[in-house]
């Protein structure tokens, strides 16, 4: 028997291995498991090579778990070791070697992914005991134990193994004894093992496929054989959209398969899907610092050894091999997409409405992706057709250019609640996007920065004439009183917290009554900020509406012609007492002239505040006199719930008694 202590730089790497080492100490399993199939390997390559001329038997690596004594147990029939290289492999190079990455990386520590290659010391997060029965693949071996209790002390006895090969005793700890309870090693072997390439045993069953789809050639592979993996995958998703084949082996490795989910409602629901392997191995499913953000949307596997996975993220971020494999990724996700424009258009357009809120991810997000995108990505309109960004140019430039030579690209985001609008706009042969999804805000910000001499307004911003102006447009010749007595009585019947802007203008017979209208800036900004971009002053005001009163419809005449014979008499005497303050107050201000506010009497100041209260009061008064108006007359009542109504903005007490009003006048 031999005794010695490790040669450790740090005196208490165990406690440190247990605590922070690994941020995620279920992965234990996996580091051991990876070993063994690396010895595996290893003698399938001396076999391969002529050095091993043995019987290469059964190469497997089998698990077993006893929970009434807490022991997990790996065993392989790979190349084992002898005493010597226990020495060198496990006391100097595994523990020196930790030692060593620990000073290295102390500021990281919680930040630690993991780490291959010295992942024997992960057995210490969970056991008190560790012990290896190994036998040697060379000629005149003798079998060899080692056993450590979690200090720098260890012993080196004759092992009892009989057969080449290794096994990794581990006696779990009073807090890890979970992991001998069968579900939870079928599950860790499940997460972490499934697609090792040498076949993984435990309770008498093969646990994982050793030849993965995406260790195939294409050639090899049909649809089908893509479409049976991702269930495997992911079991509760719907079929993707389509998928791409990754296979680089210069100037860095990378196989995998990636797939194309249909995430048209929700960006954050399908994150994190998917997941990343080093030769087979599961190492993790958040791929953030590994891909460009918007590509995390996508699902399926990436294998690289290439990917260091030893270091901290902010160490990920930097390394040039991440970022030529995060850029490669994109190249292909862009490709395979120009493809399918090019060459299967009817293919690409019949996936569009599942695709587009990715393809607008990416191209808000990366701008080199953008640059890509803007070759093949689709807008549609709202008679479901389909169309390049040129091809969508040329057919609106003729018609949609206003008089300043700007291009209006015109908009809807909801077919139904806006149909009126868009039936507007068509009327005038214009045609008008669907842009429906979360980001459409945000996206059509970034074409009206990308489009030269370019801008776009959602249908119900405006009149349609105001939002493709070909002319200016005449306003009603009234009086500003009657327009001020006009928005106090409109105002009084429209539902209670916005803020209203109304006016009057001329729009024709045939458009309706009254438009109720959403500034295209504050609307859009608006829609921004509820996303979370950074606009959140505009999300705290109080929402804004313009509400259009079209003078040319024959019941707005019926309405003014209802004032006026029953309202006259009452604002003829109100202006009467107005005219007679603004005498008063213009003749103040006279005596007041250029005088500085410490050179105006008391008494003069006294008079002005006065007079100003009675203006007020008497503008207080018309204002009532015309809510009162408004209250009592059923026409503009009438014509405002239809605005509303339009709008989906007349809901609950008010649309009952809008029904009921309706029918009492086609009585």
């Amino acid at each position: 028997m031999q005794k010695g202590t490790i040669g450790v730089t740090t005196e208490n790497i165990f406690p440190i291995i247990k605590k922070f080492l690994y941020s995620d100490h279920e992965i234990f399993l996996r580091e051991l498991v990876s070993n063994a199939v690396d010895a595996t390997q290893k003698l399938k390559a001396l076999a391969g090579t002529g050095e091993f001329k043995g019987e290469l038997g059964e190469l497997k690596v089998s698990v077993s778990a006893d929970s009434k004594k807490g022991t997990i147990t790996i065993s392989d029939s790979g190349i084992g070791m002898t005493e010597e290289e226990v020495q060198k492999y496990i006391n100097q190079i595994a523990f020196s070697s930790a030692g060593e990455y620990l000073d290295k990386y102390k500021d990281q520590l919680s930040n630690i992914i993991g780490h291959f290659g010295l992942g024997f010391y992960s057995a210490f997060m969970v056991s008190s005991k560790v012990e290896i029965q190994t036998l040697s693949w060379k000629d005149g071996a003798e079998p060899v134990k080692w056993s450590c209790k979690g200090d720098p002390n260890y012993e080196i006895t004759k092992g009892k193994r009989k057969e080449r090969g290794t096994d990794i005793i581990l006696h779990l700890d009073d807090e890890s004894k979970e992991y001998a309870e069968q579900s939870k090693v079928n599950y860790l072997l499940d997460k972490y093992c499934k697609f090792l390439p040498v076949e993984i045993v435990f309770e008498d069953k093969t646990i994982n496929d050793p030849t993965p789809l995406w260790t195939k050639k294409p050639s090899e592979l049909k649809e089908e054989d893509y479409m049976e993996f991702y269930r495997r995958l992911y079991p509760a998703q719907e079929d993707p959209l389509f998928y791409i084949h990754l296979n680089v082996d210069y100037p860095f490795t990378l196989t995998g398969v990636l797939y194309f989910p249909k995430i048209k409602d929700n960006v954050e629901i399908s994150r994190n899907k998917i997941q990343l392997y080093c030769n087979q191995v599961f190492v993790t499913d958040s791929v953030e610092n590994i891909v460009p953000d918007f590509l995390t949307l996508l699902h399926g596997v990436i294998d690289s050894p290439d990917i260091p996975l030893n270091v901290s993220r902010s160490y990920l971020q930097s390394d040039s091999n991440v970022k030529k494999i995060s850029g490669h990724i994109t190249k292909k996700v862009a490709d395979r997409l120009e493809e399918l424009f090019k060459n299967e258009r009817n293919k690409l357009e019949d996936k569009w409405d599942n695709l587009k809120l990715f393809i607008e991810y990416g191209m808000l997000s990366d701008e080199k992706f953008f640059e890509r995108a803007e070759k093949f990505a689709l807008l549609k309109n709202t008679d479901n057709k389909y169309f390049s960004f040129e091809e969508y140019k040329q057919l609106i430039e003729s018609n949609q250019t206003d008089k300043n030579k700007k291009l209006v690209y015109l908009y809807a985001n909801d077919s139904q609640k806006q149909y009126s609008y868009i039936e507007s706009a068509k009327s005038k042969g214009y045609d008008v996007l669907l842009l429906d999804n979360q980001l459409d805000s945000h996206f059509v910000n970034l074409l009206e920065s990308k489009f030269k001499d370019s801008s776009f307004a959602r249908v119900d911003s405006d009149h349609i004439d105001k939002l493709i102006l070909k002319e200016e447009i005449k306003t009603p010749d009234l009086p500003s009183q009657e327009l001020n007595d006009l928005s106090a009585a409109f105002e009084s019947v429209l539902p209670q917290g916005p803020h209203y802007n109304v006016t009057v203008e001329n729009l024709g017979e045939k458009e309706n009554a009254v438009l109720i209208t959403q500034s295209e800036f504050m609307r859009r900004y608006r829609d921004m900020s509820a996303l979370g971009g950074g606009m959140n002053f505009y999300g705290s005001l109080p929402e804004s509406f313009n509400i259009i009163v079209n003078h040319d419809h024959p019941v707005i005449q019926k309405i003014f012609e209802q004032k006026r014979s029953t309202m006259q008499g009452i604002l003829d005497q109100i202006s009467l007492q107005a005219e007679s303050v603004k005498q008063k107050l213009d003749s103040i201000k006279e005596k007041i002239g250029d005088k500085k506010d410490e050179e105006i009497e008391t008494s003069l100041k006294d008079e002005k505040i006065a007079a100003e209260k009675e203006m007020e009061n008497v503008n207080q008064e018309r204002d009532s006199k015309m809510k009162e108006f408004a209250q009592n007359n059923q026409l503009i009542r009438q014509v405002c719930d239809l605005a509303l109504l339009s709008n989906g903005m007349l809901k609950g007490e008010e649309l009952d008694k809008f029904i009921k009003r309706s029918l009492s006048l086609i009585k």
